[in-house]
């Protein structure tokens, strides 16, 4: 998913050779500054703790060229490999999503990154961390700059670009924030929402990334980046509603503690709670944005804020077709901008000494005739409410009994993307407050093992859409327990191959 790019003083970088490494490419950031790289012609490896993350990014043309690997800067043994040939490599790792020790970690990993890509002979980090405000006591934004510290411990040189709200899709502090807007026509807020700082659109950070890799001047620099106006958040919300037609109400609520407001916006959003914690966390300052340097190294026009939004609303519309569930996409997501980026989940799974052919055959057989495998009572009231409401629940049946093509409906789910032995995603067809799909993931373990996972993804459509998920969580999560088990069971009765072949022998 990429933006317009800004207009800019100078010409693309010619094409060339230099090899840069994304780290931490399956993040906001990184899934945006790989295919920008690519396009400039740069050659790009692409590292993430979970490959699979990046492999659904394959489908977008301009991965296909990209070097994909897996590498976790805490387990150093990975980074060798990752870091060989590397000139410029781009640290964009951070560990909020791994709770309250995440400032530990952060440091030991950029410690470990630092020594490996010395080693490796590269010759320049570029590091994106936060602004930090005189004062800050946001363990978010002091580990941010500790790792910035970190890496420069090394013996490579560091470039550092400090930036504040990101506005663009994926960005955490957007994703609050168009929750929030299109959620709740009328909100309380606690007190941060009047700080201040200076929103920056997802186009114009890629540019500065992008451009000082191979400046000179940009090395051993700390720069702050920022777009050209200075607002609170409560500004950014109703500028937002301006963009999409809405006016949201905002009540201060001086009492809401950021403990409290953490618990608030898991509630009310979808942004994952580690996250919006952190994010509260910086939100509890005003943060301006001194970024005359950065700005004379490397020109160019800056997005206003309104601007940045409809870029970033633009952008999710020109998103690839991709071939599994991915975070974001417009194509899961019903094509509407108003359904949340960020799902909501549920996931149950089985492990069956089955190969991931004989999963596959029971999984592909589903519906019609043959059903949901698991709770069919639970299944049968869900349509008849559909039904009731108007929609397609008591739509029965399938083109073929056992072979699926994407376009297929089963029942009232439609096939969306599938890899044989591997993936299906279905979408769901009935009437209700959102958009979701229903994805069955199929993992060997080993010669006589497979995983089969089955998750529901639940991009909900303001209050009402929550209040459906929250109502439907308890039922999922019995279902696919039991569904995975009994998927698993099936197969395991299914004779393999070789015992045919035994029996066939004798």
């Amino acid at each position: 998913m990429t933006e317009p790019e800004p207009e800019r003083a100078f010409p693309p970088a010619a094409p060339a050779t230099p090899l840069a490494l994304v780290f931490g490419a399956s993040g906001y950031i990184g899934t945006n500054l790989v295919p920008r790289l690519v396009r400039e012609g740069w050659r790009v490896r692409a590292a993430a703790r979970n490959p699979k993350v990046l492999q659904a990014r394959c489908d977008d043309p301009t991965w296909r060229s990209v070097d994909l690997l897996a590498a976790d800067a805490l387990q150093p043994d990975t980074l060798t490999g990752a870091l060989a040939g590397v000139d410029i490599a781009y640290y964009l790792v951070h560990s909020m999503a791994a709770g309250r020790d995440f400032g530990r970690l952060d440091l030991e990993a950029a410690g470990n990154f630092a020594r490996a890509a010395g080693a490796a002979g590269v010759k320049r980090i570029v590091y994106l961390g936060g602004l930090v405000p005189k004062g800050a006591d946001s363990e978010h934004l002091v580990s941010r700059k500790q790792t910035g510290d970190r890496l420069r411990d090394g013996a490579v040189p560091v470039t550092e670009i400090r930036a504040g709200i990101i506005v663009g899709p994926g960005s955490a502090a957007y994703e609050v924030m168009r929750d929030l807007v299109y959620h709740l026509p009328v909100m309380v807020t606690p007190r941060w929402v009047r700080s201040k700082s200076s929103p920056i659109a997802l186009a114009n950070l890629l540019e500065y990334l992008v451009r000082v890799a191979n400046q000179p001047q940009a090395e051993g620099g700390v720069f702050d980046a920022g777009g050209p106006e200075y607002m609170s958040y409560a500004e950014m919300m109703r500028a937002f509603g301006e963009v999409i037609g809405r006016r949201p109400r905002l009540i201060p609520v001086p009492v809401l503690t950021p403990q409290l407001s953490s618990y608030w916006l898991a509630l009310v959003t979808t942004v994952p709670a580690s996250i919006a914690r952190a994010l509260i966390g910086g939100l509890k300052h005003d943060i301006p944005a001194d970024d005359a340097p950065l700005r004379t190294l490397v020109p160019q026009r800056l997005l206003t804020f309104k601007e940045a939004v409809a870029a970033a609303l633009a952008a999710e519309r020109t998103h690839t077709v991709a071939a599994r569930w991915t975070e974001g996409a417009l194509m899961f997501r019903g094509g509407r901008h108003d359904y949340a980026y960020y799902a909501k989940r549920a996931a149950g799974s089985a492990v069956a000494r089955a190969t991931p052919a004989a999963i596959w055959d029971i999984v592909t057989r589903l519906g019609g005739e043959v059903g949901y495998y698991y709770a069919a009572p639970l299944w049968k009231i869900r349509a008849w409410i559909d039904w009731l409401a108007g929609g397609p629940g008591l739509t029965k049946g399938r083109r073929h009994p056992s072979e699926l093509r994407i376009g297929d409906t089963i029942d009232y789910w439609t096939v969306m993307a599938l890899e044989p032995e591997r993936r299906l995603t279905l979408d769901f067809g009935m009437r209700a407050p959102g958009a979701g799909v229903i994805e069955f993931e199929i993992e060997p373990l080993d010669a006589r093992r497979t995983r089969v996972t089955v998750t529901a993804y639940w991009h909900p459509q303001g209050i009402w859409g929550l209040l459906y998920w929250y109502a439907l969580v308890p039922a999922h999560l019995f279902i696919f327990k039991g569904m995975t088990r009994a998927i698993a069971q099936q197969a395991e009765a299914v004779p393999s191959e070789a015992s045919r072949q035994s029996h066939a022998r004798s």
